[in-house]
C-alpha cells in the first residue's frame, strides 16, 4: 500500500473502531490550533461516517505490532491518517479531507508518502486532480502543500460556514 515508511510503522485503510483514537489525536496533534473551537471545529470536520465509508479511499498508519491479535481499529498507535475520496460530481476529481501527522515525526516522509499514495489510488480512479482545503491560520499546512506542487488560492470568507474562512488547493495529477 505504501513502500515508503520509516522502519517499524505499516499502513492500512481505516476501519470505524479507528474513529475514537483518530478523534484523540487531533488536539495534539494540532497543538490547540484555535483553542476550544478549534478542536469541536475538528471534531465535527471528522465524524464517523468517513470511518463507515469511505475507508477504501482512506489510509492510516499505525505502529508495526499495533494489531498483534489480529484485529483492526483498536490498536491505539495510530502516527498518521488520510481521509479521502473521489469526487461525486467532478468525476475527475478526488478530494483529500482531512490528513494528520503526528508531530514528533514530521519530517521522515510520512505525509508526503500517504498524499503519494492517494494520488496513485486517484489516478488508477481515472482521476487527474486532487482538491484540499485548510485554514488560513494553519500556515504549516499551507507550506507543505505548496512543497507537494499543490496551486493555493486565496484566502476564502466564509468558505465552510460563517467566520470558517478556508485557502483551497488544487494539483493536476497528470502535470507531475
Amino acid at each position: 500500500m505504501i513502500d515508503v515508511l520509516p522502519g517499524g510503522l505499516t499502513a492500512r485503510h481505516p476501519v470505524e473502531g479507528d474513529h475514537p483514537q483518530v478523534l484523540a489525536v487531533l488536539d495534539e496533534w494540532w497543538g490547540g490550533l484555535k483553542g476550544p473551537a478549534g478542536a469541536l471545529e475538528r471534531s465535527l470536520l471528522l465524524p464517523r461516517l468517513y470511518f463507515q465509508h469511505f475507508t477504501t479511499t482512506s489510509l492510516l498508519v499505525e505502529r508495526e505490532g499495533a494489531q498483534a491479535d489480529g484485529r483492526q481499529g483498536d490498536g491505539g498507535n495510530v502516527v498518521a491518517f488520510l481521509v479521502g475520496f473521489m469526487s461525486q460530481t467532478e468525476l475527475d476529481a478526488a478530494y483529500v479531507h482531512f490528513v494528520g501527522v503526528d508531530p514528533r515525526l514530521h519530517g521522515q516522509g510520512i505525509g508526503r508518502a500517504l498524499y503519494g499514495a492517494f494520488f496513485a489510488l486517484a489516478r488508477s480512479r481515472g482521476r487527474r486532480y486532487v482538491h484540499c482545503i485548510t485554514s488560513p491560520q494553519n500556515t504549516a499546512s499551507q507550506s507543505f502543500h505548496t512543497r507537494l506542487g499543490f496551486t493555493a488560492s486565496g484566502v476564502k470568507p466564509d468558505y465552510d460556514g460563517p467566520g470558517l474562512d478556508r485557502v483551497t488547493f488544487t494539483i493536476d495529477l497528470a502535470a507531475r
